[in-house]
């Protein structure tokens, strides 16, 4: 079991106030929302690794 799997879920997040920001300013907030897709689709792919380890583990 992994320590987050312990901690309360939180809320959503607050959504970014889009509208002041200029074009380029969107473009690399989008940069920097895709980046942290990339980054938690990787946590995900490593999380269900490790527990499709430990299920050939315990079927055993």
């Amino acid at each position: 079991m992994d320590l987050d799997d312990l901690e309360p879920k939180k809320g959503k997040p607050q959504l970014k106030n889009l509208e002041p920001m200029g074009l380029e300013e969107l473009r690399e907030y989008i940069s920097l929302l895709e980046d942290e897709i990339a980054r938690t689709r990787d946590e995900i792919d490593r999380k269900e690794k490790h527990r499709q380890g430990l299920d050939g583990l315990f079927k055993s």
